[in-house]
């Protein structure tokens, strides 16, 4: 029978020692981290709860409008369907900026989530009508404005709307497909000094403007020209009345804006066009 020396005495105890405390060390670890764990899903849950259920609408007095002079609260919270009580996480601010733009007669909506208190903010910029419309239908003609952007304001969406600068600006054919064709002309409004009094979209797809001096001029498709024919139509406008000394056209063709063709009444075929290419802009514009 071999007897352990000294060293091999010493050495077993100490390596059990050292075992042991690092089970300890994972057991500490291991009861830390179900601490953790527990506490987190614990705090996770009672937040949820204390959102769904304390971060509520439960009156309308909570729900703030600013910015618009022509809808009121009552008017929002019906356009956009909120009953109350209402968890506000459940309301989502995009998809009711899209409703209340469609709804009211409101240019931009901005919605917000407050939390203490608990509200929902609506931001609203009215709508200006700049000019009356008729579109066709289902039912047929169909009256109704129209704002700086193109956008059809039904006479029930108007709510009082601010109308006294209508009545110099018609829109006739107004169609969702010619809206953003429509922004560009209204954009252009000023450069014709006043003088444009009818947009006309066409069944056949041309456009067709209304001014004092020139009567009707046709610019084609709305097409990627029409920048161009819009800059030739205000420039002819504004200079050639005074040139035609009283001769009204019967029309302008603006269809190619680099070769503008006038059917003026008491001139000969061939002079026709002579007025509208002499005073054309120069620069290609």
């Amino acid at each position: 029978m071999s007897v352990p020396t000294v060293g091999e005495v010493s050495l077993r105890p100490g390596s059990e020692r050292r075992r042991q405390l690092r089970q300890e060390r994972r057991a500490d670890q291991l009861r830390n981290l179900w601490r953790l764990v527990m506490f987190s899903a614990m705090a996770s849950g009672l937040g949820y709860g204390l959102l769904r259920q304390g971060w509520t609408l439960g009156s309308p007095s909570q729900v703030e409008v600013s910015g618009s002079k022509l809808v009121s609260r009552e008017q929002v919270i019906q356009a956009a369907g909120i009953r109350f009580p209402q968890p506000l996480l459940d309301l989502q601010p995009r998809q009711l900026a899209q409703i209340l733009s469609v709804a009211l007669p409101v240019e931009t909506v901005q919605v917000s989530r407050l939390m203490l208190p608990p509200r929902l903010r609506f931001e609203l910029v009215d709508r200006s009508a700049v000019g009356r419309a008729e579109r066709r239908g289902a039912t047929g003609l169909e009256q109704g404005y129209v704002d700086r952007l193109g956008n059809w304001i039904s006479v029930r969406q108007n709510l009082g709307l601010q109308l006294q600068d209508t009545q110099n600006l018609r829109v006739i054919g107004w169609n969702e497909r010619h809206r953003a064709s429509l922004a560009e002309v209204l954009s252009q409004r000023q450069a014709f000094g006043g003088s444009l009094r009818e947009i006309r979209f066409d069944p056949g797809g041309s456009l067709w403007l209304g001014t004092t001096g020139l009567g009707p001029m046709r610019l084609g498709p709305p097409d990627a020209q029409l920048g161009r024919r819009l800059r030739v139509a205000a420039h002819l406008s504004t200079t050639l009345p005074a040139q035609l000394k009283g001769h009204r056209p019967q029309a302008v063709d603006l269809s190619d804006p680099d070769q503008p063709e006038l059917s003026i009444p008491g001139l000969r075929p061939d002079q026709d066009s002579s007025p509208a290419t002499a005073a054309r802009p120069r620069g290609g514009q």
